[in-house]
């Protein structure tokens, strides 16, 4: 009777595979899989990083219910997200489609367009923009120019949030691409039947261009509407959550609780809470759009 090889008809051991994922293994259990756990943990115990936690239960996330300064950051987070993402997407979009034609030095363009989401929000790129916002920065410059009153950015909650948006409605450049790269795979056929059937540009884009691109589409929805969500770098550093905690993020007081109050178990709750704020909007999203994507191929 023969012995079974332990390699296969390639002459790969059957343990190589495995051997080659333990740094991925690895690497998910010590950086991903503990982190989380051990989050959730601290999220029931009060810790203040000196001495022992003491268990406390469900108490902080109690405790959130009951904060007023909670209540108004989650508020902040999803006003931020409902103005944001969609202003991303149209914007984007609108590029993308402008990026998909046929120019002289189209490369060159589409590098200048994406450079902005390379740069994110660096510290020069924070400094440039605070000075664009001031009171005798170019913006209201430039409002005086048009005969416009100048405009207090950084004392108006409205301006305010207007400033992060603008920010991160410069740095379209990831979802353009995605964009870009789905109207690139639209194939052109499509585009010369409507021609020869008489469709304009318009009507092209509402019957061949939006339909193929609702999957991809909904993939940017979702990529956008989570990195909104967990905002902190811009308000942080521009606004600094004011005026009035008017840009006040969730983001924003995970910090603070973890780093300024020491708070470390309510820091860990909350980011726990902003998870599922996250699983739920993600889970809605699904819901909502799933069936008509399925209905519609």
């Amino acid at each position: 009777m023969k012995k079974r090889s332990c390699r296969n008809p390639v002459g790969v051991g059957k343990y190589t595979g495995l051997l080659l994922i333990t740094p991925f293994i690895l690497g998910f259990l010590l950086f991903t899989l503990y982190p989380f756990v051990s989050s959730f943990i601290l999220g029931l115990t009060d810790c203040s990083g000196i001495g022992q936690p003491e268990f406390i239960g469900f108490e902080n996330y109690g405790r959130m219910l009951k904060s007023s300064g909670f209540l108004k950051a989650v508020g902040v987070t999803l006003k931020y997200t409902a103005i944001l993402v969609p202003l991303k997407l149209i914007v984007s979009l609108l590029t993308a489609l402008l990026l998909n034609m046929e120019l002289r030095w189209i490369g060159v363009y589409r590098t200048i367009f994406y450079i902005p989401s390379i740069l994110g929000s660096n510290m020069a790129v924070v400094i440039m923009w605070q000075f664009l916002f001031t009171g005798d920065g170019l913006a209201n410059q430039l409002l005086e120019l048009a005969g416009l009153s100048p405009v207090g950015w950084y004392g108006s909650s409205g301006a305010a949030m207007g400033i992060i948006v603008l920010l991160r409605l410069w740095e379209f450049g990831s979802a353009m691409i995605i964009f870009l790269n789905a109207l690139r795979d639209i194939p052109r056929e499509y585009y010369e039947a409507a021609r020869v059937d008489g469709c304009g540009r318009v009507r092209s884009f509402f019957a061949i261009t939006l339909p193929l691109l609702k999957n991809v589409l909904f993939l940017n929805l979702i990529l956008q509407m989570i990195a909104a969500m967990q905002e902190f770098n811009a308000p942080y550093m521009i606004t600094g959550g004011g005026p009035m905690k008017s840009t006040y993020t969730v983001g924003m007081l995970i910090y603070d609780e973890m780093f300024r109050f020491h708070d470390i178990g309510f820091a860990n709750a909350v980011s726990w809470v902003l998870f599922v704020m996250i699983a739920a909007v993600t889970a809605a999203l699904f819901k909502v759009t799933g069936r008509h994507r399925e209905e519609n191929g």
